[in-house]
């Protein structure tokens, strides 16, 4: 099933992917999902946020189901596992359930939610956000794009109805529990020398946007000493993140600027970056976010998620059966995942996680070998057959 979405908005020159949230390429990822529900004989549903459902058995009142899944779009130049492997492992697991004649005693969904990357709004996990009441709906609709679109205006054009985004009761009382298959973004597998591993926690992680403004100026005609430079002091914060995450022992980027009136001749009069923040501690990272506000114009906090440690005995449960043998290896992980949101909201809550052979995540070099994606194949269908009994 990864086959057909190896094309899908793949950038021939370097091999990434380029899947925003509400783009052809995630327009076509979603009818690809529709098609693999229908060819399953599974109930389709997208909710108002536009996540996707599709359903064996009909969820009810007092009657909640067991659901798998993830997300189809992408990072900028991103991978093809980030998400897709987790929405393509929901699939074949219960193709793998119906081949054991498997009858569940409760419905089991598969979700694919949207814009999980923030790739082109700025607000990670935007559609569990919106479905969970943990991201305004007013605040939403008002988030624009690289092309000043917002998402109110990308939401029309798709047919959809922005007035109707926000907290999705109906929905959410359809999810009993959830189990979210994803690529590892590490290499803890590695070192455990295991293929399928159990998520112990999401590390407390957030994302700052910070502007700098100057002066816009002459390249060639404006003295050193008559410049008002943003770049010096973006400069000077971009180095100061680094110092202070060694310090705090944390991890910080700066991954994204935006630089205006973006001439090659000019002084820039406004630079906007958008600084990343995660760690094991909390006080540490706002701690390195507080050191840098001050060397800003103005600083602003885009989305903060706070550290998620998912249900204690779902996780032990998950560990036993996945591992076979010998219980699978519990691991933290500094990603944030819709998994996270839906915790935090108070679903209970786990993920699986795949080896990723080199580590590397968010780029083209994301890989899994076949062998440990079917792995995870079988320890995600024996998970959710242990769940529905």
């Amino acid at each position: 099933m990864l086959e057909p979405l190896a094309h899908i908005g793949r950038d021939p020159k370097t091999g990434g992917y380029l899947r925003d949230a509400w783009s052809a390429a995630d327009l076509e990822l979603r009818e690809w999902f529709a098609g693999e529900a229908g060819r399953r004989g599974l109930g389709l549903r997208e909710d108002r946020n536009g996540n996707l459902w599709a359903w064996w058995g009909d969820p009810s009142p007092g009657r909640p189901g067991v659901v798998t899944g993830s997300h189809l779009d992408s990072v900028r130049q991103g991978g093809a596992y980030d998400g897709p492997l987790g929405v393509v492992s929901a699939f074949a697991a219960l193709d793998l359930l119906k081949d054991r004649d498997i009858s569940p005693s409760v419905p089991i969904g598969v979700a694919c939610f949207t814009d999980e990357e923030g790739a082109r709004f700025g607000v990670p996990c935007m559609g569990s956000r919106l479905l969970t009441g943990a991201l305004s709906p007013d605040r939403a609709r008002g988030l624009t794009d690289d092309s000043g679109d917002t998402l109110a205006d990308v939401m029309k054009r798709t047919g959809r109805d922005p007035a109707a985004i926000g907290r999705d009761d109906e929905t959410l009382a359809a999810v009993g529990t959830f189990v979210e298959l994803h690529v590892e973004q590490g290499r803890g597998l590695v070192t455990e020398d295991r293929a399928v591993g159990v998520a112990s926690a999401i590390w407390p992680h957030g994302r700052w946007r910070l502007d700098f403004r100057g002066r816009a100026d002459h390249a060639g005609t404006t003295r050193l000493a008559d410049r008002d430079d943003p770049m010096l002091p973006f400069a000077r914060m971009t180095l100061a993140a680094r110092q202070a995450a060694e310090r705090l022992g944390v991890v910080a980027t700066v991954g994204k600027t935006r630089v205006s009136p973006g001439n090659a001749n000019a002084i820039p009069g406004l630079v906007s970056a958008w600084l990343d923040v995660r760690g094991a501690s909390e006080r540490a990272v706002r701690e390195l976010v507080a050191e840098l506000a001050g060397l800003a114009t103005e600083t602003s906090e885009e989305s903060w998620t706070p550290v998620v440690g998912f249900d204690a005995g779902l996780r032990d449960r998950l560990a036993r059966v996945a591992g076979g043998d010998t219980p699978a290896p519990i691991l933290p992980t500094g990603a944030g995942h819709d998994a996270g949101i839906l915790a935090t909201a108070g679903i209970p809550s786990a993920m699986l996680f795949v080896r990723n052979p080199t580590g590397v995540s968010h780029s083209p070099d994301e890989h899994a070998e076949r062998a440990d994606c079917e792995a995870g194949v079988v320890a995600l269908a024996d998970v959710l057959e242990d769940l529905c009994r």
